[in-house]
């Protein structure tokens, strides 16, 4: 197995920085300080062309003049030095570079010229670069800090790679005030050489990261992305941030799927077919992955609640439900050992509150300790465990009542050692997570922290964090994703795909598209083309009443309320008269396709849209003519597993209409597992479909079939 670029790069014996003087101001500089400041031990070599001596080590002129080959080279410097600067880096026999300088791609043709002249110089030197347009890296193990930031100088565990460089390094002094350390940090910048998936391929062999984040505005591999973090995310959470889906993203499409296939509802259902938790802020993103990163697995769904006022804990009960989680009532043997430790009017049914008590040991240990130990909780939630920051709240008040006390006596009578609080999840094997309103100013949550134990600011955040520890088991125990075995190009189809092509058609129309289905075993509702009038009342005799008669045509996309359709025709009479009103509704010599009535109250939706960087994507809904008002619709990249396509059912909010409802037996799952496999497979075999929609999609019995179908090709 090949090793990974990251390797070298972010464990380097010694690093040259060119870009870094004797100016505090300078970037270059600033990086070159962190760098020594940090306490990195390996050799760090500055390249100046004037001074002999930098930030008191000695400088070198020029890259020729250097002691030895580094590991590592560090480029800020102007955007016309970078070029020259890293082939004479590959001239010396350095191997990874980090370049800081912007300036590139995102400037335009220029810049992308520019950039592409480094990739080439790159590869014909076999170097392995990050950038350009990043802010660096971090790796505490080896405390290298190559941003412009301090950093906390203990090891951590939370990984992160971020194609924005102020979450690696702006961001520095906001994560100590919270206790969140990292293990290792990359921005990326544009991207070309090492992407993001390096990254995150790294993170996952990195025996020190134990959870993965990442910030993303765009994955251009996204094939890879998905197989990679599938297989991370078996052993290793992941959780992702993703920025890009605003309408103003989305891409335009001629059927009902392609016109809903926006980047955010792609990337929402890729980060699931991946593993991956999503989130929504920069916030949450270091949160929960350090509650992931922290925190014992969550076994079960159960959660233990314990509180000093009820309206917090029935904040963290409420989000909790929502998150999947369940908040059970203690057992009356639980409950009845709680009850003497507090109040005669305080709860201890779940969450057991405390109210207004300022024995803190009981509500941070005492309490939490006796629902971990029991067999009724799978985790605990405390909040309102403070001590010194409250005490600092109430002393003006109660200062005139002790004369005798200063500030700092008073408070320091509340300080306790909370080595048993703290290592109460590493006892118990259940993860512990904590809600407060008071920072690194109250000696609990500051010793919280000291201890990696996650906490949160708010009693919903709590919560969600323990949902996230929820959704990670659930990712854990998903079914093995088995790689499909694509079946054998159906000549016809692409003979049907040729014709139409050679015709300048934009699609084929609904008999053609039935066809194809038909072709790769699809179960598509039974119908004839009938040019005539004659035709049409004789292929509803031989197929049997009631009928739907259809205009089928590749200019008519969509036929609902254009009078194109007529429904549970009953009598041949009515042929002809649908037959003649959508001829007067259309052209003249347009055919129908006359079709049997599927009957069924469940109707879905399923299709494939191409994206750039993900290829087709495939999606599964709710179907009917309101599907783009509901849009109750989710997606997956092909290949599609059986594994992923089942899952796609139960994603979307209307998932019981699958099961008994109303009389109605349950849905063939495994039909429409197929249904969407084989999507993926005429996707993939055929590359000139650009769309594919298929709506409605009628539970008949048990049974889906295929009742209208539209296939847009790629011109």
């Amino acid at each position: 197995m090949q090793e990974n670029p990251l390797q070298l790069l972010i464990n380097p014996a010694s690093i040259a920085t060119v870009g870094a003087g004797n100016n505090p101001m300078k970037m270059g500089t600033l990086q070159a300080l962190s760098i020594i400041k940090n306490g990195y031990r390996g050799k760090l070599y500055p390249v100046h062309p004037h001074d002999s001596t930098v930030l008191g080590l000695k400088a070198y002129p020029s890259v020729h003049d250097l002691p030895e080959p580094p590991d590592l080279a560090v480029l800020i410097v102007p955007t016309d030095q970078v070029v020259g600067l890293l082939e004479d880096f590959g001239k010396i026999g350095t191997k990874r570079a980090i370049v800081i300088t912007a300036g590139f791609r995102e400037t335009g043709a220029e810049g992308r010229s520019a950039e592409e002249q480094l990739k080439r110089i790159a590869e014909q030197y076999g170097i392995r670069f990050l950038g350009p347009n990043c802010m660096g890296i971090v790796n505490t193990q080896i405390s290298l800090n190559v941003t412009t930031a301090q950093l906390d100088p203990r090891e951590g565990f939370l990984g992160l790679a971020s194609q924005s460089g102020t979450y690696v390094t702006q961001v520095l002094s906001y994560l100590r005030k919270r206790g969140i350390r990292f293990s290792k940090a990359v921005s990326v910048g544009n991207e070309a050489n090492i992407d993001l998936v390096d990254v995150m391929e790294y993170l996952g062999e990195d025996e020190h990261t134990r959870a993965i984040i990442l910030y993303i505005e765009g994955i251009r591999n996204g094939r890879r992305f998905i197989e990679s973090a599938q297989r991370i995310s078996r052993y290793k959470p992941i959780v992702a941030q993703y920025v890009g889906g605003s309408k103003s993203g989305a891409r335009a499409g001629l059927s009902h799927t392609g016109a809903m296939a926006g980047p955010d509802i792609l990337y929402d259902g890729m980060f699931r077919q991946a593993g991956i938790i999503r989130v929504h802020s920069i916030e949450d993103l270091y949160a929960r992955g350090w509650a992931l990163a922290t925190a014992p697995p969550l076994r079960g769904k159960r959660l233990g609640i314990v509180t000093n006022s009820g309206g917090p804990g029935t904040a963290m009960s409420h989000t909790a439900d929502q998150g999947g989680l369940e908040v059970p009532p203690l057992s009356a043997e639980l409950q009845e050992e709680i009850r003497p430790l507090i109040a005669a009017h305080a709860s201890c049914a779940n969450p057991v509150d405390l109210t207004f008590n300022l024995d803190t040991d009981l509500l941070s240990t005492t309490i939490p300790e006796m629902l971990m130990k029991s067999d009724e909780v799978d985790g605990v939630i405390v909040h309102g465990a403070i001590s010194t920051g409250f005490m600092k709240e109430i002393y003006p008040q109660v200062a005139p009542m002790w004369t005798d006390l200063s500030e700092e006596q008073f408070i320091a009578m509340y300080k306790k050692d909370l080595a048993e609080t703290v290592s109460l999840p590493r006892k118990y094997g259940k993860p512990l997570i904590i809600s407060t309103f008071f920072d690194r100013d109250d000696h609990y949550t500051d010793s919280y922290m000291n201890g990696d134990v996650p906490v949160f600011f708010a009693p919903e955040k709590a919560a969600e964090a323990m949902a996230a520890l929820l959704r990670y088991k659930e990712i854990r125990e998903r079914k093995d994703i088995v790689a499909p075995v694509l079946p054998r190009p159906i000549s016809a189809t692409d003979m049907i795909i040729k014709a139409a092509l050679q015709k300048r058609k934009k699609a084929l129309d609904e008999y053609e598209s039935k066809r194809i289905l038909s072709a790769y075993g699809l179960p598509v509702a039974r119908g004839s083309l009938a040019n005539t009038e004659g035709e049409a009342v004789y292929a509803a005799a031989n197929m049997g009443f009631p009928v739907a008669v259809k205009a089928c045509s590749w200019e008519v996309m969509h036929k609902t309320g254009k009078g194109l359709i007529a429904l549970n025709v009953q009598t041949e009479d009515g042929v002809r008269q649908a037959f003649h009103a959508i001829r007067r509704a259309s052209r003249d010599d347009m055919p129908v396709l006359v079709q049997e009535m599927v009957k069924g109250s469940r109707e879905f939706t399923a299709g494939m849209s191409r994206f750039p960087g993900f290829g087709p994507c495939v999606l599964f809904g709710l179907g009917g003519i309101f599907m783009e008002v509901i849009r109750d619709t989710v997606f997956r990249s092909a290949p599609l597993s059986a594994t992923e396509a089942e899952e796609m059912l139960f994603d979307i909010r209307a998932k019981e209409l699958l099961g008994n409802l109303r009389g109605m037996p349950p849905v063939d799952r495994v039909s429409l597992v197929n249904i969407l496999q084989g999507i993926s497979h005429i996707a993939l075999l055929h590359e000139n479909i650009a769309e594919i929609d298929l709506n409605p999609i009628i539970i008949s019995g048990s049974k889906p079939v295929i009742a209208d179908a539209l296939f847009v090709l790629k011109n």
